[in-house]
């Protein structure tokens, strides 16, 4: 019985409650202050006792979020369709895609402070350069990696270059696609968080900013755990939408 519950995913879940009772008991016996290191517990309590302010901050994350989210992986999935159907494009292109990825966001988005202004465009701007990255290099992948047999089978039989795309590789590719969308869904919120960091009046952004001039480590680890609450939330809609499109996937496995 206890190997068939380690083996349903348990021992995640179960490593975690360890590691949190080694903190909570380890920071007790130490004696540690608060404000260096508060216990899980009491990071809990606070968290607790900041929910009524916390509301407007998440509300404003998460809207953020989403919407940066969704403009990074539409931009991502046209890229890669883009340069992966005009012949020369993946070629000319990729490289350049490669070396944006060099420039860190940090320094990127005051950039953007400066040229849009302090409202919500060079927020979503950063978490598309974020997003879209990850969805450009898998469906890239996968776009060139079709099932071989029925490549040239529908090559036989005279298919088109755009059928070949529609019918066979773009299919073939979405099991592909909804990894780099998995990817991107867990550092869009960070993005976000970002985003806030350099410009903004809410969002848990800058609740973390306040906390840390206040010194009130208990509640920057309270904004920690609703980022990773957040990037698990969108992470699993992304991977049940996966199992609910990609059908074929997984009757074959």
């Amino acid at each position: 019985m206890i190997r068939s519950i380690w083996n349903k995913g348990w021992p995640p879940f179960l490593t975690a409650i360890l590691l949190l009772l080694l903190w909570q008991f380890g920071v007790m016996i130490a004696g540690t202050p608060t404000w260096r290191l508060p216990a899980p517990l009491t990071i809990i309590e606070e968290g607790i006792r900041q929910a009524p302010l916390l509301g407007k901050h998440i509300s404003h994350t998460v809207t953020v979020t989403l919407l940066g989210f969704s403009i990074g992986s539409v931009l991502g999935l046209i890229i890669a369709c883009v340069l992966h159907v005009i012949p020369g494009m993946k070629s000319a292109f990729y490289p350049l895609l490669v070396l944006s990825q060099n420039i860190p966001t940090i320094a990127l988005a005051p950039l953007l402070m400066i040229w849009f202004g302090f409202g919500i465009l060079p927020k979503l701007i950063v978490i598309a350069l974020v997003c879209f990255f990850p969805v450009t290099v898998a469906t890239l992948g996968g776009l060139s990696n079709p099932d071989p047999g029925m490549h040239r089978y529908l090559q036989m039989i005279g298919a088109s270059r755009s059928q070949l795309f529609w019918k066979l590789e773009l299919p073939y590719a979405l099991p592909s696609v909804f990894s780099g969308l998995k990817i991107s869904a867990t550092y869009s919120v960070m993005g976000g968080v970002i985003a806030e960091w350099l410009g903004s009046d809410r969002g848990i952004g800058v609740f973390m900013l306040l906390s840390k001039s206040s010194f009130r480590t208990d509640r920057v680890f309270v904004a920690i755990v609703l980022i990773v609450v957040l990037s698990l939330l969108l992470f699993g809609a992304i991977a049940l939408l996966e199992k609910w499109i990609v059908r074929w996937k997984t009757a074959k496995s």
